[in-house]
This record gives C-alpha cells, sequence and structure tokens, in this order.
C-alpha cells in the first residue's frame, strides 16, 4: 500500500467535493446527496456491532449507513465521515445476497437491489484512503466550528 498516494487522492477529493463554509456534517450529508442524486439515511446499527463500526448499503433509491453506538458525539461523526469517504472516493459496492440483506432488512422487499462495500482488510489502500479523507472532513468541521463560534451570539454554533 502506498501511504503517500492515499493521502494525495483523499487531499483531491476533499478539495474537489468544493465544500461552502460553514462545513457541518449536516452540511457534508447534504452536498454529498445533491452529488449522488439520491438520498442519504443515517441510522444507528441494531445487533451486534463488535466486528462492525459503519456500514454502507446502496439501495435502489437509497443510500444507507449504519452506525455502531458511538462513546461520543464526535466517535460517531467520524464513523459517518469514513462511510462518506468512500462515497466521495467512488469505491465500488458488490451486491450482496438476499440472505446477508434479510440480516440488516428483514422487511425488505426481494425485488429490490442492494449493495454494500464489503471490507476483508482494514489495512488496504480503500480503507486507509477513506480515513484520510474522513480525517481532512473532521478537520474542515472543526475549524468551522472555531471560525464560527465568535459569531455575535454563537450563531455559527446553533445554526453550524
Amino acid at each position: 500500500m502506498d501511504y503517500v498516494a492515499a493521502q494525495e487522492r483523499a487531499r483531491t477529493a476533499e478539495l474537489s467535493l468544493n465544500l461552502t463554509e460553514p462545513v457541518t456534517l449536516m452540511s457534508t450529508h447534504r452536498h454529498l446527496e445533491k452529488l449522488r442524486g439520491n438520498a442519504i439515511l443515517i441510522e444507528p446499527m441494531a445487533g451486534p456491532t463488535d466486528k462492525v463500526c459503519g456500514l454502507w448499503f446502496g439501495l435502489d433509491d437509497v443510500d444507507l449507513i449504519l452506525h455502531a453506538p458511538a462513546a461520543s458525539d464526535v466517535h460517531r461523526q467520524q464513523i459517518i465521515l469514513h462511510e462518506f469517504a468512500h462515497m466521495i472516493l467512488r469505491h465500488e459496492q458488490e451486491e450482496i445476497s438476499p440472505e446477508v440483506a434479510r440480516n440488516f432488512f428483514p422487511d425488505l422487499e426481494p425485488g429490490r437491489v442492494v449493495k454494500a462495500l464489503k471490507r476483508s482488510d482494514f489495512m488496504d489502500e480503500f480503507e486507509v484512503a477513506a480515513e484520510l479523507l474522513a480525517d481532512r472532513l473532521a478537520a474542515r468541521i472543526r475549524r468551522s466550528q472555531e471560525l464560527t463560534a465568535g459569531q455575535p451570539g454563537g450563531f455559527g454554533a446553533i445554526f453550524g
């Protein structure tokens, strides 16, 4: 794995987003929905989460991010940003079997296409690039919070 190349892919991807200040998790979420032309739903994960922090599923008309219960809002944000990063970096999803789909979506109509990003190695270049991009996005959010915190009445912190 080429770490320097992964850093460059993350930097280039962040710049290509053209995010406008102030950057928040919500503004990034809405921006990605516009770029993808799909709603992105973010939900807490039910069931055992000892092996997984976040999952990105592509259904026929919506992207769904499931996240494990997080120790803090910052940790939850990082999990979501990591899944956003896979979308931004255009990491390919693969079709999953109906049995796997039923584990997460017991009420899913059989005709819907479900795809998921499958990972077997957390140190491969896809995972590293996604985490580097998530870190860059988190840094943008922190800088925006610092810049807007000084506004009269703290409106930046309230309205994001």
